[in-house]
């Protein structure tokens, strides 16, 4: 185990508590120390927390109310604030001040008190932090239970803060059982796990769990933002948008993917030079790749292709985003407030409500599920750009598919409405139509019978051929619908389920002859 022992700030350091929390650092001067962005903005108090709202709501009622348990466990993705906020509880259970107004643990910490720039600087000889990834045996966890008996030496309370704690041997959570259970009243421990399906459901049961969520893209942009008001750097909003995106929900990598690009710009950080900088390819040329790719334009799609990879565009990459923009248009889609959403460029949100209006869900599927096994497969081949090219042959011929189904269905609305057919809601329901060789099918389904009237054109096929005449089933009883394959050899097949009776009228129509089999339900 551990003290809290990371270096002290380096003398030349300001100590300044006007750069958002507790004089973790300013801009440098020459010669000072710099300090990454991640460390110099992070949080001190419960309302530095950002995206964490239900956690900081469960922990202020119970610090307000008195209920204050002796376990927490903090888990979630990493960058979220686990050892963060471990650090705050720290803080807010020994708040104090100088003039002593601060008589017992609270969440309102509007100025710094006696213990917390110790604390939140990890060196404070009652707050211990163990790092259960290199203290992993049960020697460590004896040294704690050996501790924890004596009180503070000048806090309010001793705070054991251990991080990554599912790395604990079996023995070590076993011998943490007991002291976990019935802790001394000064004692209080902070678990952080990234991992919490490794921690023994015997040590869940004797903490409060708290699930930190992943910070949501428009809430990091706007944090982004904030930040870069503070160090006074000019940034595109569509620069923070693809950090905010790269980040995927992590706090601390959005930062430090900020301090990366400001030093990778040297001046205004514009999304051109992100992107450079991630090795990402050009948004909007994605966006015209997908384009054709929905059309059906391999020659078109295999030529912007091969123009991106020229320019250092890695080919899984390229596919990795094509399936982003598949996901968001998706999104579009089913919800359309989707589009909405700042963490994505104008560009993107116009052309992907295009594309919601035109493109069908099922091609849609088609392309994210081609695009997600050509991922795989381009990962694993020695040419990853042949192996991408491959891809989107499918991928284009999916686009295409899709847009020969949307014709076919147009054409069959329209064959529907030379017949004058209606639908009569609670009385009838149009099963869609089936198209065999020259001749149109289409089925109703009502409560007394089955109707299938037919195009006189009708050449076979597989085409039902009935001439100017209609096949009428009738029957008493029971529940119908279509078999859903189509028709095969000139046989229409109906399954019904029994009802009362299981008679079938049956007559002739113009040569195709009906015939009724009760025992296989099926009509011919």
């Amino acid at each position: 185990m551990t003290d809290a022992g990371t270096p002290a700030i380096p003398p030349n350091e300001p100590d300044s508590a006007q750069q958002g929390g507790l004089g973790l650092g300013g801009a440098p001067a020459a010669g000072q120390h710099y300090r990454v962005l991640a460390r110099k903005y992070r949080p001190s108090s419960f309302e530095d927390l950002i995206g964490q709202d239900a956690v900081v709501r469960t922990v202020s009622n119970a610090f307000e109310t008195g209920r204050i348990p002796q376990a927490w466990i903090l888990t979630g993705v990493r960058g979220v604030g686990k050892t963060t906020t471990a650090r705050i509880l720290a803080r807010a259970l020994n708040y104090e001040l100088p003039d002593g107004s601060v008589k017992g643990p609270t969440i309102h910490m509007p100025v710094p008190g006696v213990h917390c720039q110790a604390i939140m600087e990890s060196r404070h000889m009652d707050v211990l932090e163990m790092d259960a990834a290199s203290h992993t045996g049960v020697d460590d966890v004896r040294q704690i239970n050996d501790s924890v008996r004596y009180a503070p030496a000048s806090a309010r309370y001793k705070v054991y803060i251990i991080d990554e704690v599912h790395m604990l041997s079996t023995a070590a959570f076993n011998a943490f059982l007991k002291t976990l259970e019935e802790p001394p009243e000064h004692a209080k421990f902070v678990f952080a796990t990234t991992e919490i399906r490794k921690v023994p459901v015997t040590v869940l049961s004797r903490c409060q769990r708290f699930d930190m969520r992943r910070v949501d893209a428009d809430v990091l942009m706007a944090h982004l933002g904030n930040i870069a008001a503070k160090e006074k750097v000019e940034v595109e909003p569509e620069a923070l948008g693809i950090i905010a995106r790269a980040a995927e929900g992590s706090v601390r990598d959005s930062l430090s993917l900020f301090d990366q690009a400001i030093a990778h710009a040297a001046g205004v950080v514009r999304a051109d030079a992100v992107r450079q900088m991630l090795g990402l390819a050009d948004r909007t040329r994605v966006i015209d790749l997908f384009d054709s790719l929905a059309r059906g334009d391999i020659a078109s799609a295999f030529k912007e292709f091969r123009e991106q990879y020229d320019t250092g565009a890695d080919p899984i990459v390229v596919l990795s985003d094509l399936a982003e923009f598949v996901n968001f248009v998706t999104r579009v889609k089913i919800v359309p407030a989707t589009a909405d959403n700042v963490a994505f460029g104008e560009t993107e949100r116009v052309r992907a409500r295009d594309f919601a209006a035109k493109l069908s869900m099922r091609v849609l599927s088609r392309m994210w599920q081609m695009l997600l096994k050509g991922i795989t497969e381009a990962q694993a081949a020695t040419r990853p750009a042949a192996a991408a090219e491959m891809v989107l042959v499918r991928h284009a011929d999916a686009g295409r598919s899709g847009q020969d189904a949307g014709a076919e269905r147009r054409r069959i609305a329209g064959r529907r409405g030379e017949f004058g057919a209606t639908q009569r809601p609670g009385v009838e329901r149009f099963i869609d139509a089936i198209v065999a060789g020259a001749g149109d099918c289409r089925a109703t389904i009502g409560r007394r019978g089955v109707r299938a009237p037919a195009d006189d054109r009708a050449d076979g096929g597989g085409a039902v051929s009935a001439g100017a005449a209609d096949c009428q089933l009738s029957r008493t009883g029971g529940a119908c619908r279509r078999e859903t394959r189509p028709f095969d050899q000139g046989r229409a097949r109906i399954r019904c389920s029994p009802g009362p009776h299981r008679r079938w009228a049956a007559r002739a129509c113009d040569g195709a002859q009906c015939r009724a089999n009760a025992d296989q339900r099926s009509v011919a």
